[in-house]
């Protein structure tokens, strides 16, 4: 579409007639906004004015999707988070326990040493560890942590695993879609790729045997700031894990209320 318009020197009004039409026939104003988002960044690769990209902007789409959205998360919040057992703590440990750094990593590697060192997609590559104590559910190995993390990041670097940051990327999600690893739940929702690091906080907290609630969350906290000497004020945003063992029913799960601000 930005090819067209670049080859064929559209006006405004012109792409104002195609944002249209991309806004009409989406499924919802999330999807909509997605649509105009990429046109966007397609159009500023092609270095065209200014003027033609604000025409692609629609301030109504933006407010039923940041809407649509905020509801959607609310609900999850409520829901909370489920994951199979493939992603348990006992199976995520075993893997990272087994992998072999001379060997290519592959995307189940990167997602448990994203689960690990409690990140985002987008910390991954430029993630340094300088405090053993916030390694996360490894903290009693940090040498086996920068070694994972360091075959993560070359992989990255050399083209050999995609980089899961990159905008627009949905290499990881796709991967956490896969039929096996959706949760045997009502609702059959995915993990997303930003549910990965909230998960691998919970499993370094357990990792610290907390005492109470209150400890636990502290140690949630400190290994999504990847800081031991985390002061900061309590959120008032919480996203809930249902924790299970390995064969236990999901309807046994127990919630685990982690304040996080992202």
């Amino acid at each position: 579409m930005a090819q067209r318009i670049v080859r064929d020197k559209l006006s405004e009004r012109d792409v104002k007639a195609i944002s249209r039409t991309l806004i009409e026939t989406a499924s919802d104003s999330v999807v909509a906004l997605s649509r105009l988002s990429r046109l966007r960044r397609e159009l500023r690769t092609h270095n065209v004015p200014e003027t033609i990209i604000s025409a692609t902007f629609n301030p109504e789409v933006t407010r039923l999707s940041n809407k649509i959205q905020k509801e959607r998360s609310d609900q999850r919040e409520d829901e909370g988070i489920d994951f199979p057992d493939h992603f348990l703590l006992e199976s995520v440990t075993e893997r990272l326990n087994l992998y072999d750094v001379s060997n290519i990593p592959d995307k189940q590697a990167l997602a448990d040493v994203m689960i690990m060192l409690c990140i985002r997609p987008a910390e991954i590559k430029k993630l340094r560890i300088s405090n053993g104590g916030v390694t996360g559910l490894l903290e009693k190995n940090e040498k086996r942590a920068r070694e994972l993390l360091t075959w993560i990041q070359k992989a990255i670097s050399s083209g050999q695993l995609r980089d899961p940051g990159k905008l627009g990327s949905t290499y990881l999600s796709t991967f956490l879609k896969k039929d096996e690893f959706i949760p045997e739940t009502e609702s059959r929702k995915p993990l997303l790729p930003s549910s990965l690091r909230k998960l691998g906080s919970v499993f370094a907290s357990i990792v610290h045997s907390p005492k109470n609630p209150s400890k636990a969350n502290t140690y949630a906290s400190e290994a999504l700031c990847h800081s031991p000497d985390n002061h900061s004020s309590p959120s008032k945003r919480y996203t809930i894990v249902n924790m299970r063992k390995r064969g236990e029913p999901y309807s046994q799960a127990n919630a685990f209320k982690l304040f996080d601000e992202s």
